[in-house]
Parts: C-alpha cells; structure tokens; sequence
C-alpha cells in the first residue's frame, strides 16, 4: 500500500518535543524523509531514532532558528543528505508573556524573531532551491506540488492578553503565509497555516505552584497553567477538552498530502471548535 508521502523530504523545525515531534513522526509514518531541528542535541537525536527504529529516514540539523546561519543550514542539511526539498513545517516556538506595560525590548524581539523572522529566514533560503526544481519539473512535463505549512495561533488569529509579542508574531505568520501564496503558486508550491487553539504541550501543562520553567538560550521561562484556570480555559472550548500533540499533527498533515494541491493561502483553525 502506497503512503502518501513516500519519498517526500519534510524539514521541521522545534521537532524534537511536543507537537513538532508528533508532526514528524506522522509525516515519517506516510513515508516522508525528515530533517528534524530542536535547540537541543538530545530531544532532536530522540525523534530521529525513534523514526530509524521505526525503519524511517531521519537526519537532525540542531540549533536556534533565531541564529543568523540557521536558516542556510537547515536547507542546507536537506539538500545535502536527501537531495531536495519537499515540505517546510515552522513550527519551533516557545512564549514569553507579559502585559505590555511590562514587556521589555528582549521579550519582544526573541518572539518575533522565533516566530517571524526565522520562518522568513527559512523560506527565503528554501526559495532558490524549489525554483530550480520546479524549472526542471516544468520543462519535464511533470507537476509537482510542494507543501508549507507555518503554524500560526489562535493569538495570531483573535489575539491574547499578556501576548502582544507573540499575538503579533502569529498574526505576521499568517500574513507571511498569505504573500507567499501568491508569490509561489507558479512553482507550485502551497503555503497554508495551521492556528492551535490549547494543546497540551510542556507549554501549557497544568502547574499547581506557577514556578514550572524550561531554559531557552540562557533564559529561564516560566511555563505551564494554573490547573483552575486550565479548568476555566477547556469549558470554552466545545470540544470539552484541550487538543493532544497527534491531533494538532494531524491538522498539518492535511496540508501536506496530495488532496490538498488546490489549496493555498489558507488559514485552517485546530482548536476543537474554539476560536
């Protein structure tokens, strides 16, 4: 039985824990060859034993999507290990909230550059490469659709108390998405976003004392939701409940299959019925 992404190359980025692991594992699962990133050597080498255990192809490429050479790098490690490029998820991130009044230049810029400027960085580097195989797909007589998908917010799409930073940067995201859209169709290539509503990550995991915190280049940022408010938050949501990381996956990958060629440009809610 033919999987749906047999001999696709995927490079995604924050894809050593969370969702970004789960994306990975699904897009391996229907065949498709990863580059997987995280900021760390460990999580990013886990993913991709497990996708080699499960008689998948895996590569890592580690390291900040903020850093100035990542984006080179990244592309760089597809094309050198697999010889092409045929789906870019931007999923890496993290948040660092605070009421505007309080938030200082650092906690603005390293969301935006995480969430913006890294995508764009990505993508700018990816667009030399797909051009040229699109001219040689183009003048083979062959069509080829090729897949992004940047993963956008519900802050992106609604905005957020205490997320002004990362609000903007999920919203430039799906500006970002929007332009390309237009910019790319000719090299067939489709560039969606996917927004999360609550998901279930080390993120948002319910914390009873609020000190929960994970390290990010140095910074100590707190993670995790009070577990009443957790409460509070899952009763908005139809669904009853928060998403899992397979279930966001799976919103990414119907971007990714055949069935979606003919759609570009667009922003697609996985939030159980919240938006």
């Amino acid at each position: 039985m033919t999987r749906k992404l047999d001999g696709k190359v995927a490079l995604i980025t924050g894809s050593g824990r969370g969702i970004g692991r789960s994306i990975a594992l699904k897009l391996a699962s229907e065949g498709a060859r990863i580059v997987v990133n995280d900021l760390d050597a460990e999580p990013a080498q886990q993913t991709v034993q497990t996708i080699l255990d499960a008689g998948g192809q895996a590569v890592a490429c580690i390291g900040s999507v903020a850093a100035p050479d990542f984006a080179d790098r990244f592309i760089g490690t597809a094309v050198n290990q697999y010889k092409g490029i045929d789906i870019i998820v931007n999923n890496a991130g993290f948040t660092w909230d605070n009421v505007i009044q309080k938030m200082n230049d650092e906690q603005w810029y390293a969301i935006l550059d995480c969430h913006l400027t890294a995508p764009f960085r990505i993508l700018r580097a990816a667009q030399p490469v797909i051009r040229a195989l699109s001219k040689a797909e183009q003048e083979a007589g062959r069509e080829v659709f090729r897949k992004v998908v940047n993963i956008s917010s519900i802050a992106g799409t609604a905005g957020n108390a205490g997320q002004a930073n990362y609000s903007s940067a999920k919203a430039g995201i799906i500006g970002l998405t929007k332009a390309l859209s237009k910019e790319w169709g000719r090299m067939k290539v489709n560039v969606n976003a996917v927004a999360f509503g609550l998901i279930n990550t080390r993120l948002t995991e319910a914390t009873a004392d609020g000190q929960a915190k994970i390290d990010i280049e140095g910074r100590a940022i707190k993670v995790g939701v009070n577990p009443g408010l957790m409460k509070q938050m899952e009763a908005t949501i139809p669904l009853g409940r928060a998403g899992t990381p397979a279930e966001a996956a799976g919103s990414v990958f119907l971007f990714c299959i055949p069935e979606s060629d003919y759609i570009s440009g667009q922003v697609l809610v996985c939030g159980g019925g919240f938006e």
